[in-house]
């Protein structure tokens, strides 16, 4: 997945990487078309773009995308790592845009804090017998059953559907700050994946300042911050987290000298 991202800082550490990989504009379908030949053996993108900053697509996007490629008889593979598991309010996030993967991965909220990684394949696109493919932690069985908890408890209380009304109400509140705050450009997300953008470089000075405060927020970008809370957080905590962010806006707009 190092060689797949288009980030080149996570590059540079592990030069030289496998070739072949072609890096385009999200959200672009016709970069895609440019990009893709007989030779291509798939094309993966997140339904969301995470580490680049919590990028929505287009509506139409995704459905674009898996038309090109059933077109071209191409695997349409959907990195689902971040977006996964129920936290852009559907157990998938590309359920939401009426499209189907061919190959999927999976981790983070997969196991709820205990390290898993996971693809999934349909049968037409799967090339792995069993036993032909092995890794020394692959298929262990405490992290396993730690997935399949975490699943079951995630599907039976319909935590998807939570998520999706304290996102939205999360989100509200967020552009709330926005018309409180002229320098916040931007809230965009789904579910409890969340950015907030500004107009200049504060981000890194605005984590610091929430912390300091008691709040955990992540910066994505120089002018971007990422919320990702937990799935189980409620309007209450919500509440507390905005009313200590603003707190945090206050004093980036009006320094202490």
């Amino acid at each position: 997945m190092t060689a797949a991202t288009g980030q080149s800082k996570f590059h540079e550490p592990y030069t030289p990487l496998p070739n072949g990989f072609v890096n385009v504009e999200y959200n672009n379908i016709e970069a895609i078309k440019q990009a893709t030949n007989e030779q291509t053996c798939g094309v993966i993108l997140e339904p969301i773009q995470g580490e680049g900053g919590v990028n929505v697509p287009d509506d139409n996007y995704l459905k674009e995308v898996q038309s090109w490629c059933r077109e071209k008889g191409i695997p349409f593979i959907l990195d689902e790592i971040q977006t996964g598991i129920g936290r852009t309010g559907t157990l998938f996030a590309y359920e939401q845009y009426n499209v189907e993967p061919d190959i999927m991965t999976l981790a983070k909220g997969l196991g709820s804090g205990v390290p898993i990684g996971a693809f999934l394949a349909k049968e037409n696109a799967s090339v792995f017998s069993p036993g032909e493919h092995g890794s020394t932690f692959g298929g262990n069985p405490l992290v396993c059953a730690a997935a399949y908890a975490t699943l079951k408890y995630i599907i039976d209380n319909d935590i998807p559907g939570r998520v999706n009304q304290v996102g939205k109400y999360f989100m509200t509140k967020l552009e709330n700050l926005k018309q409180q705050f002229d320098f916040i450009t931007e809230v965009r997300g789904q579910g409890l994946l969340i950015a907030l953008e500004f107009d200049s470089e504060i981000a890194q000075e605005l984590v610091r300042v929430c912390l300091d405060k008691g709040l955990l927020v992540n910066r994505v970008k120089p002018n971007a911050l990422r919320f990702m809370p937990p799935l189980i957080i409620t309007e209450k905590e919500v509440d507390k987290a905005i009313s200590i962010l603003e707190d945090a806006l206050e004093e980036i707009r009006n320094p202490k000298h």
